[in-house]
């Protein structure tokens, strides 16, 4: 008698599955009878707007009369007798600007390329008037409809030009803004390398309070110059956009590798340029007052930057109290965050453009931004490796005093 059995399965054991072949993804393509309901639709619309334009909706005898809106975006004395006027048409309609007064009188003008300025054209206006040196005068463009723009010169000074003597003298003014400061700042230094755990972290919450004013401070320079934009621009919008586009890419660059952090003397140079950026826009506002006759003004924002610009060494020194970096970084840090009021005293000087202006500040806002997450990520290493909360009294306490320097040495350069 055979004894033998079949072997039999174990219950526990799974029941086995033959393996089956990935899952392949195929590309499909749109056939041809779908590309034309993707283009009916956008043809149609143009044909709709096309039918508005030329019918006016049925409305046209509401429609009142045509808006006329230029923007003065400068007025310069290049010579003795010479006013000279750049306007951009950032109307609706094409403008057309027949006459123009000078201190509420009709006088000649010239017009390149034409007095008639397409939308979005621009145009300059030549006009040979005796203007007074250090006296107030007031330009009124009349459009053909009887629209009045006015540009006013407070102190009227002959516009400088580009010369060897004033671009090394609008450089030195920069230097003494920019670098002089940030040079003194960084010589504290040695005494913040003998703080304790404790006072490194009050100074690391002291760099997080001076970003934080430089940051809303940056912000509000820059709407000012966006106020000066022609209305296409939307220049508070692009304020916004451009900060929020620097911010997205440097984060960006910065996640590339989670498993890397950025060391000590990394955080001091994008402190540093967060730094220079903000100090580019005090450069441009020192240049355009000097360059617009206003040689007290600038004389006053040269002394109150320069008072000013002294804490922003410590925020740069704040990281590598427990390093030793070599000399040369230090003058480094000292260039990326102060030469920048350099360039912009010769920009404010000689070819102040509101629109770079508004890009360079709205730049530096995420810049700036930027730095005050490097920072904070290097407090919360630190409280994480120490088991402390990251919000406490000496870190508010340090995030206080910050914003409080900036504040009030902020009174030495608002007028």
């Amino acid at each position: 008698m055979d004894t033998t059995k079949e072997p039999v399965a174990s219950p526990t054991t799974p029941p086995t599955v033959p393996p089956t072949a990935p899952p392949t993804t195929s590309t499909r393509r749109l056939p041809g009878s779908l590309w034309i309901w993707v283009l009916v639709p956008l043809l149609l619309l143009g044909a709709v707007l096309a039918y508005f334009v030329r019918t006016g909706g049925g409305l046209t005898e509401l429609a009142g009369p045509p808006l006329e809106r230029i923007t003065i975006e400068r007025i310069t004395l290049p010579e003795p007798g010479v006013i000279q006027v750049m306007v951009v048409n950032d109307g609706p309609q094409e403008v057309t600007i027949p006459q123009v007064q000078v201190d509420d009188a009709y006088w000649e003008y010239s017009a390149d390329p034409s007095n008639t300025i397409p939308r979005f054209g621009r145009a300059t206006f030549t006009i040979p008037y005796p203007w007074v040196p250090d006296e107030t005068h007031v330009v009124r463009l009349i459009t053909s409809l009887g629209v009045t723009f006015d540009g006013e010169i407070a102190a009227a000074v002959e516009t400088p030009a580009l010369s060897q003597n004033l671009f090394w003298h609008f450089g030195l003014v920069g230097f003494y803004v920019g670098i002089v400061p940030i040079l003194l700042g960084l010589l504290w230094y040695p005494v913040m390398r003998r703080m304790g755990r404790q006072a490194m972290n009050f100074v690391l919450a002291l760099t997080i309070g001076l970003l934080t004013y430089l940051a809303i401070g940056t912000w509000l320079d820059a709407l000012e110059f966006a106020a000066e934009l022609p209305v296409f621009w939307q220049g508070a919008p692009l304020v916004l956009l451009v900060a929020l586009l620097t911010l997205g890419v440097l984060l960006a660059v910065g996640a590339r590798d989670k498993r890397v952090t950025r060391t000590p003397l990394q955080v001091s140079y994008l402190i540093a340029l967060g730094i220079g950026l903000h100090n580019l826009g005090e450069g441009l506002a020192i240049g355009a007052a000097y360059a617009l006759g206003e040689a007290a003004l600038g004389t006053f924002l040269v002394l109150g930057f320069t008072l000013h610009n002294i804490t922003e060494g410590v925020g740069i020194a704040a990281p590598l109290v427990r390093e030793q970096p070599r000399f040369s970084h230090f003058v480094l840090l000292a260039l990326l965050a102060g030469a920048p009021a350099i360039l912009g005293a010769w920009i404010g000087g000689f070819a102040f453009s509101p629109l770079w202006a508004t890009i360079f500040l709205a730049v530096g806002i995420g810049a700036i931004v930027q730095v005050i997450w490097e920072v904070g990520k290097l407090m919360m290493h630190d409280s994480q490796r120490f088991q402390q909360p990251l919000l406490n009294w000496v870190n508010l306490s340090g995030v206080v005093v910050g914003v409080a320097v900036m504040f009030f040495t902020a009174f030495l350069v608002k007028f």
